[in-house]
Order: structure tokens, then sequence, then C-alpha cells
């Protein structure tokens, strides 16, 4: 009967940016780091929900589009004194209903897997989660003719192309909005832009991602790059499970501490390549 009570009483309305620290106070109730200003750009780029009970937000779920065709999942939360009532499954509902004609993408937690599977999601792959303080340093190999410099808002272009090699997306206003709270580092090979890496605040320090090259090389020395400026600071990055990064950045005193599992409601995009996506600018926005 509480449950049904709690169902009754959760008003769904659109998410609006002032629910950006009503937010960060739900993530922490589950033990997630985002902080208000992570909160605000993920609902700058995205749509989505909240639920209130009274005036009170007890949960949140978004979406961000890339194109016509595809679109992330993330940032949903019930607040523990919630949970069990199936207002995951009414948010869930609401986010289908406003993605309709989509295919979707999500990295699920543990908890939130088997909703996800009773509504078509299909596992596909995994990411697992390094994080800490940067001890060692990690050492900087540049193959032969490559150079880093920095990022400028006027590489946006190319880097969007490369972005989009990589993943089959369109993720231009990601891409701006975190360079923009951040900075890049671009890898130059032969006169052309041939790879990138992004690095901002976020949740308990920084993230590193996304990182793009052409291939693993050039990706760890992107990533060393970040790693060395960053001697001393709490870093985190997101890679795919198994990824041959792992090895490098545990040398540089990151730990694992979490994997979430890869999930798609319709069809996967497609990458035209050369160049991969090694980690992610975060688990919710790909």
């Amino acid at each position: 009967m509480g449950d049904t009570l709690i169902r009754e009483a959760a008003l769904l309305r659109d998410i609006k940016p002032a629910v950006a620290a009503a937010g960060a106070g739900l993530a922490r109730a589950v033990g997630w780091p985002h902080r208000v200003e992570d909160w605000a750009m993920a609902i700058g780029l995205g749509r989505g929900v909240v639920a209130t009970v009274g005036e009170e937000v007890v949960a949140t779920a978004l979406w961000w589009p890339y194109g016509e065709d595809h679109a992330t999942l993330g940032m949903i939360i019930v607040s523990p004194e919630h949970q069990g009532g199936g207002l995951g499954r009414r948010l869930m509902q609401a986010l289908l209903a406003q993605t309709e004609g989509r295919s979707l993408l999500l990295n699920a937690t543990v908890p939130g897997q088997p909703l996800y599977e009773k509504l078509g999601f299909v596992v596909y792959g995994a990411i697992r989660q390094y994080q800490g303080e940067v001890g060692a340093d990690p050492i900087l190999a540049l193959v032969d003719g490559t150079t880093l410099r920095p990022a400028a808002l006027a590489d946006l272009p190319v880097l969007e192309q490369l972005d989009q090699a990589a993943t089959g997306l369109p993720r231009g206003r990601l891409l701006r909005a975190v360079l923009e709270a951040g900075e890049g580092t671009v890898l130059m090979r032969g006169g052309e832009v041939a790879g990138f890496s992004m690095v901002r605040r976020f949740g308990r320090g920084l993230v590193i991602g996304p990182v793009v090259a052409a291939d693993l090389a050039d990706a760890r020395a992107l990533l060393a790059h970040g790693l060395q400026a960053r001697q001393g600071q709490f870093v985190r990055v997101d890679v795919d499970d198994g990824s041959s990064l792992a090895e490098m950045v545990m040398a540089a005193g990151l730990k694992p501490v979490d994997s979430v599992n890869s999930m798609v409601r319709g069809s996967l995009p497609r990458p035209a390549g050369p160049v991969r996506r090694y980690t992610l600018a975060s688990q919710a926005l790909g």
C-alpha cells in the first residue's frame, strides 16, 4: 500500500536548469560524485524529467540527442526513500515517449539493469571506471612525426569530424561544452589533426575524456600527457572494459572502482573510423 501511495504522490514534469542543485543532492544520496556544475552541464545539453513529491525532487532521468537517430540516457536516479515503488519505470516510460523513434544507449548500474532489460535494452559491452590521485609519472612516448599542442575553440570543426568518425554520433554540442568547461590537447601528424583529448572538472576532481585517436599508441600519448600534467590531483578515467589503457592508468596510481554494462535499445551507431574513442566524457553523455 505504501508503494501505491508513493506512485500516486510523485508528479513528473520536464527538467529545468533550476533542478541542478536538487540533482546533486540526489546524486550524493546514492553515492554518485556529481556536483551542481556537472548537473548544470548535463541539463543544458539535454532533456528529461523529474519526479516531485510536494516541493521535493525525488527522482530524475535525462537524455541527450545525437542527431535524429540516436540518444543516450542517464542521470536516472530515484532517492533511496522512494525506491521500489515503480517510480523508476515511470521515469523510463517518460523518456521512451520523449525519445520515440530513436535508438537509445545507456550505461546501466547493477540495480537498474533488470528494469532496462524489461524495456527492451540489451547488453553490448561494458565500461570500467578508474580513479585516484595521480602518483607515478606515466611515460609520454610520441610516435615519430607526431606532436601535441593545446586545443582551441577554432579546432572544434575538425574535432567534431574525428569524434563522429570514432563514435558514429554527431556530438558537436557536447565537445564544445566540455572544451569550454576545461581544456583540450590536439595530436598533430603531418600538419593534420590526428587525435585529441579533453579534461575538465567533474565530481571529486578531474575527468580525462573523451580521448579520440587513430591507434593505441596515440591514445597512450594523449592520456599520458593528461596524467603527467596532473600529478597529485584526483583524476577519473572511464574506458571500455578490457582496454589496453588500463595498465597505464593503474601504473599512474588510478584504481578500478566500478563497472557498468553498456546497453542499447534499437541499433548501435556505425562509426566510420579509422579513429576510435578510447575514454568517455562521462558514463551518461558517452
